[in-house]
């Protein structure tokens, strides 16, 4: 008997999948918990409809990563840092800081934790950064700390 799974059943599969198990199984067990429905024609459309849907969400995410990617391409965020005598800076700058101004400079929403930073930026210069915008669109920011 072919059934869509509600929830998540041990050792058969994953919410939303369809699979084919015994029919005492089923009646049993799984339609008693409603760990499960049985896969008619409606229920398989609705399974199709949704997963279509769930790729749809996701190819026009991953087309806004790389909308915002091209976007940062072309972007230089400046930020202004205030130093001691020697030149060397107060503090540092971090990748909210970086996320800020990038927001308020050119008005581009960037959570902080997708700015690739190992530590830091503690000197005045130019960098480019990594923004992981989707698991496989990385787009490139350019960062300016001056006085």
């Amino acid at each position: 008997m072919k059934v869509i799974l509600t929830q998540d059943v041990k050792a058969q599969g994953k919410k939303g999948e369809l699979i084919n198990v015994s029919e005492g199984y089923a009646r049993n067990y799984l339609f008693p918990k409603k760990l499960a429905v049985e896969a008619d024609a409606k229920a398989i459309n609705e399974l199709k409809n949704r997963e279509a849907s769930a790729q749809f969400k996701l190819e026009s995410d991953r087309a806004a990563a790389k909308e915002t990617a091209a976007k940062l391409e072309s972007v230089v965020v400046r930020i202004a840092m205030a130093h001691g005598a020697d030149g060397r800076l107060y503090g540092s700058v971090t990748s909210k800081e970086i996320a800020e101004q990038l927001k308020l400079q050119h008005g581009i929403e960037i959570d902080k934790r997708k700015i690739g930073m190992s530590d830091p930026l503690k000197a005045y210069g130019s960098y480019q950064l990594d923004v992981k915008l989707f698991p496989d669109v990385v787009g490139k920011l350019n960062v300016v700390i001056c006085e």
